[in-house]
């Protein structure tokens, strides 16, 4: 429920994870593999010969300069173009809103002053911990709004004891957010995430932090 791009993180993991394997693999065989340390002695100070010709025999005339290395400087910057449109994707959708009102100038005739209304997410997250403080099945909740087919959601996730009926407790939230847009006058779509792990085995608290 956000545009976080996780297909493309995972690709870009899978491929980092690939090289570094195959760079540990490299290693260990010419460490470990006589043959393979022999044929690096011999294969490598060739490659390294024929790269500087190379090199040598592509300056762009009138210089002293390789249009290999303009190549590699060229293919660097977008590398970094591209690093840093990924890192501005991660976590994107995030709202700090759920509902807000239009500014308005107020009226003299019925007392009513200039302003804006607004709703954070964390008043929707304060409520919801002040009113499953009292059960013994929940040890955390987080709220977080995101954005989610061009509407402001809530995101419920909440950590259960095990052994917990996660059918009661998606009720109660059910109930609580349903009197929640009743009260503040504002509706949105609420995805609820019941997880039971580490914490759930080894918490002995009571309430929710």
């Amino acid at each position: 429920m956000n545009g976080t791009p996780r297909t493309l993180n995972r690709v870009l993991v899978v491929v980092f994870g690939v090289l570094v394997f195959a760079v540990g693999v490299l290693v260990v065989l010419l460490s470990a593999v006589p043959s393979v340390g022999s044929w690096w002695a011999s294969w490598a100070p060739a490659a390294s010969l024929q790269v500087g010709r190379d090199f040598a025999n592509t300056w762009i005339p009138g210089t002293s300069v390789s249009w290999l290395w303009l190549l590699a400087m060229a293919l660097l910057v977008v590398v970094i173009l591209v690093m840093i449109w990924w890192m501005a994707q991660q976590g994107t959708g995030r709202r700090d809103l759920i509902a807000w009102s239009a500014s308005d100038h107020g009226s003299e005739e019925t007392g009513e002053a200039a302003g804006r209304v607004a709703i954070s997410a964390a008043t929707v997250d304060q409520a919801l911990r002040a009113a499953l403080s009292r059960r013994r099945d929940i040890l955390g909740l987080s709220v977080a709004a995101v954005e989610f087919e061009h509407r402001v959601a809530l995101r419920v996730r909440v950590v259960a004891r095990q052994g917990a009926d996660p059918a009661a407790i998606a009720r109660e939230i059910e109930r609580l957010t349903v009197g929640m847009d009743l009260l503040l006058g504002a509706s949105c779509p609420v995805l609820l995430h019941i997880a039971s792990g580490t914490r759930a085995r080894f918490s002995r608290a009571e309430r929710v932090h």
